[in-house]
């Protein structure tokens, strides 16, 4: 059964001549994976309201309309939980996490992540998709996460951070005073050998990473930092600043003092990114948890 999720042109002097297919993939950012799953799943190609194979042409104010197919749920399982909702479109779903969750479900925990949150949200309100985190955020970091609401949406989102074109600000507290006080660190992350979890700045075998950061305010020995990523390494932000000596605040893997805060002292404050169909600047932000508000406070 084809699903409720679609989207329309109306073909332009640069997309008439082309088939459906030419035009998908040239001009709208389709995938040859993305086509494949449409055949074989039953997703619809119309061009003014009749069913057309992909190899047909189209002409000058042509309305084609692709009909996407039901997303199978997949192994994630609904679970009822309140989600903190920022923004919601057709498109896009953006939520406020809190720390202590997983944005997946793990080897630990299969029933409490993010995830299991919004597929329950979704089943309830009948939307035929499976869950697509864009961006993630460790366990123990709070704030922002984008969620596209449909595969094609995720396609374009995937894209578009590759290319360093979704800009997430964070809030950190950090161990002692970096100097300067506005910097970038250029430091290339690899798996440590001697663990699964763990990261490290390793010159030979790791991969570009940048962090830019500012600081906000000077606390009782710590610094609260504004910081951008321009890579989005896993852990990046705590190897980053531990590999300094400035470990953040909380974070005990990475040599975090914790008596001021129990988990690592980031939250994902602020995200902008281009709509993928409107292609105007979406730009959110979420206020700072209450341990992170109540910890400046202690230090201040």
């Amino acid at each position: 059964m084809t699903g409720s999720i679609q989207k329309s042109w109306v073909i332009d002097n640069t997309g008439s001549q082309l088939t459906i297919k030419e035009f998908l993939q040239k001009k709208q950012g389709f995938s040859r994976r993305l086509l494949t799953a449409m055949k074989k799943e039953g997703g619809k190609f119309l061009i003014n309201e009749r069913d057309r194979y992909i190899t047909e042409s189209l002409k000058l104010d042509d309305k084609l309309t692709v009909i996407f197919p039901d997303e199978a749920a997949g192994s994630i399982e609904a679970t009822e939980m309140d989600l903190s909702i920022v923004y919601e479109d057709e498109d896009h779903l953006l939520l406020n996490k809190p720390a202590g969750q997983a944005c997946l479900p793990g080897m630990n925990d299969r029933h409490y992540s993010l995830a299991n949150g919004i597929q329950n949200y979704y089943n309830a309100s009948g939307h035929p998709a499976t869950v697509h985190i864009v961006t993630r955020l460790d366990k123990d970091t709070s704030g922002l996460v984008l969620v596209a609401k449909n595969r094609y949406a995720h396609a374009l989102l995937s894209e578009a951070q590759k290319k360093n074109q979704i800009h997430r600000n964070y809030v950190a507290m950090i161990t002692g005073e970096i100097t300067p006080a506005i910097g970038t660190i250029q430091a290339p992350i690899a798996r440590k050998q001697t663990s699964i979890i763990e990261r490290e700045v390793n010159w030979e075998k790791g991969k570009k990473a940048i962090t830019h950061y500012k600081i906000q305010s000077i606390l009782s020995e710590a610094s609260l930092l504004h910081i951008q990523l321009e890579t989005g390494r896993t852990h990046q932000i705590r190897v980053h600043f531990s590999h300094l000596g400035h470990p953040l605040l909380g974070d005990d893997l990475y040599g975090g003092r914790t008596d001021v805060i129990q988990r690592q002292a980031l939250h994902c404050r602020a995200i902008e990114w281009t709509h993928p169909f409107e292609h105007k600047k979406m730009r959110f932000e979420c206020e700072l948890p209450l341990d992170m508000a109540a910890c400046i406070e202690k230090l201040n």
